[in-house]
């Protein structure tokens, strides 16, 4: 099911760790956009609609509804709703009994309390592997994709609570990533999409957002600069993971691969995603090393190790993946209780690919997880 809307939705993606809570932060500070905290639904949950029956029956649309509130990073994205009347609220609100009904519901509401701005965006980097799946559902979407150099991106991440753990995976999410959307980059017009580059937006930021102003048909407004003065901004702040976004932008992180990798690990990156960082117009100062099959088997189980033992340590994502996890069951548990059979099973992407798990947003294998007894926790 499809809705077009008069305010065309407007979707920032890219890699993680490569700036799209930065110019998140900053449309979310125009006078006609609302951008709540990341969702994740389209990863998380639109693949397995089929889990949840026919969304004619009540019962079926206000489960949905329900796991996509309450699954939420953010609680309800900090709307002024209660877990007694949200779901009434947003079933009420939603257009149409489907996924993208109450993704419409749960955006245009937070858009309500953010003064009643007449447009709404989301910034959730993985929804860059679910282009086709988002204009489905919202038709004349837009689409600005940020790309980073994969060097500082990867640095970044390894130095996150939730990022990779080796540079080899860094480095193959980073190239997943970048180029999964080649074809949409090539193939969608110019008034659906637009390429920004991480380095240009922090280092003429002014300009590159009247760029996207013109692209989205709206005014440039100079308090987008001043997005670090906003409460999303000044609570990212505090996170290690995110502490730029407590001041004015800035180019100081550009480059800084040069004192996070090592050399090898620089050429452990080359030989991985060489190829695409060069067609994104990024140079590289290391020749790409040959990479065995014996050393990839080997960095893959030790990036999963270490994603697994960092969940419940400082600043971990136990509680995020914990209510991934919990989706999982209730998918089971719908089964157990006969909203639906083998029979319904649609095996959507990234259903059975083999990064499954990094695209649905799993912050560490469910293998690791399982041999080191990580408990899951529900409360920060």
């Amino acid at each position: 099911m499809a809705i077009e809307m008069p305010e065309r939705p407007v979707f920032v993606i890219g890699y993680e760790r490569s700036g799209t809570t930065l110019l998140m932060a900053m449309l979310a500070c125009h006078p006609r956009i609302a951008f709540p905290e990341v969702g994740w639904l389209f990863p998380r949950i639109y693949p397995w609609r089929y889990t949840y029956g026919d969304l004619s029956i009540a019962a079926n649309f206000r489960t949905l509804a329900a796991e996509m509130i309450f699954g939420l990073n953010q609680p309800m994205w900090g709307m002024r709703l209660s877990p007694m009347n949200a779901v009434d609220i947003i079933t009420s609100l939603a257009p149409e009994r489907s996924f993208a009904g109450i993704y419409y519901a749960m955006h245009y509401r937070y858009a309500q309390e953010c003064g009643g701005k007449p447009r709404w965006g989301q910034k959730t980097p993985n929804n860059l592997f679910f282009v086709p799946q988002i204009r489905e559902s919202f038709p004349n979407a837009q689409f600005i994709f940020i790309v980073r150099d994969g060097r500082d991106a990867s640095a970044t991440s390894l130095e996150s609570a939730f990022g990779a753990g080796h540079i080899y995976s860094a480095a193959h999410t980073w190239n997943l990533a970048n180029g999964f959307v080649k074809p949409f980059r090539n193939g969608l017009d110019s008034s659906t999409w637009l390429d920004v580059k991480y380095e240009d937006l922090v280092r003429k930021p002014e300009q590159v957002l009247k760029t996207v102003c013109d692209f989205l048909g709206e005014k440039y407004h100079a308090e987008m600069l001043e997005f670090h003065r906003t409460p999303l901004a000044r609570a990212r702040g505090k996170q290690r993971d995110h502490a730029p976004l407590g001041y004015p932008v800035s180019d100081r992180y550009v480059g800084i691969y040069k004192h996070l990798l090592s050399v090898r690990d620089q050429r452990i990156y080359a030989g991985v995603a060489g190829q695409t960082h060069k067609e994104y117009g990024y140079d590289l100062d290391v020749e790409p090393i040959e990479i065995s099959e014996t050393d990839r088997t080997l960095w893959i189980e030790l990036d999963g190790r270490i994603r697994a033992a960092r969940l419940d340590g400082p600043g971990g994502h136990i509680v995020f993946d914990s209510f991934r996890d919990w989706l999982v069951d209730q998918r089971k548990e719908r089964k157990q209780k006969g909203t639906w059979t083998d029979q319904d099973v649609t095996h959507e992407f990234p259903e059975g690919h083999p990064n499954e798990e990094y695209i649905v947003g799993f912050r560490a294998p469910k293998k690791w997880k399982e041999h080191f007894c990580i408990k899951r926790r529900y409360e920060s």
